[in-house]
């Protein structure tokens, strides 16, 4: 009998890992990925090089931003966006990885916590990462973000919500009504073909199941305050001048195969 290991493990780059590193002010951030795999072959009378196990094991992991940091500028600063993305997106994917490790000891018997907190802050920080992992590509630099939408989006926008104004008015309004802080989220739902909008408060419970991701506004007070101070409404008003309203059509065209 044969028995052979194969490690394998992509780039891991962890050099972002304090907001003290002079790197915190470059342009872009990689993502940190680390893949490993086994793969045991058994050789037998019967069952020749059959692979009997393969495993993988996979982190979440901080997406690149699809501009630099200044790019949004003067609507969302270089110094707002360089703490949102490095500082508050990072502490999410850490915690969700942190999550899962503790969920992974407790099915040891490594960990006695109780599962329901555990699970508690899965919750709030995945349901962060994959928000703000919308939020950054649905925005882009004026000139390429604005205006209004086109293609099936904005034909959705006109069949569920009358116009664009219309909808621009209650996407707005939820978004500044938030209680504390959250998001204002842009779905699709299959059943009845139609977009609609929502509010996602404090983020532990992210969405309604089985509804794609159109859009989101983050208005937590990371996301403004710097700029904006107290003043969400200003921040949101000045939101829509950076929405990249491509994305999102992309998003809606995927959420409808």
């Amino acid at each position: 009998m044969e028995v052979s290991s194969v490690w394998s493990s992509l780039h891991l780059n962890n050099s972002r890992t304090s907001l003290s590193s002079p790197s915190i002010f470059r342009h872009h951030a990689s993502p940190v990925w680390l893949v490993m795999s086994q793969v045991f072959y058994r050789n037998t009378p019967s069952d020749a090089n059959m692979a009997t196990a393969v495993t993988t094991a996979k982190k979440y992991a901080l997406p690149e931003l699809p501009y630099k940091y200044n790019a949004l500028e003067p609507v969302i600063s270089e110094k707002i966006m360089t703490l949102h993305h490095q500082k508050h997106h990072q502490a999410y994917v850490t915690g969700a990885n942190g999550a899962l490790e503790r969920l992974e000891k407790s099915r040891k018997g490594e960990n006695t916590e109780n599962v329901r907190g555990i699970l508690r802050d899965l919750s709030f920080n995945l349901s962060g990462h994959k928000l703000h992992t919308v939020f950054w590509p649905n925005l882009a630099p004026q000139g390429k973000g604005g205006g209004k939408p086109g293609g099936r989006l904005a034909d959705h926008i006109n069949k569920d919500f009358g116009n664009f104004d219309n909808f621009k008015k209650q996407f707005g309004d939820a978004a500044k009504n938030v209680e504390g802080g959250g998001w204002a989220v842009l779905t699709y739902d299959h059943e009845t073909d139609a977009l609609l909008i929502y509010q996602a408060e404090k983020q532990n419970f992210m969405h309604p199941p089985a509804m794609p991701l159109i859009m989101t506004l983050d208005v937590w007070e990371h996301a403004y305050y710097i700029d904006y101070l107290n003043d969400r409404g200003k921040y949101v008003d000045a939101w829509w001048n950076v929405a990249n309203w491509d994305d999102a059509d992309k998003r809606l065209e995927k959420a409808r195969r």
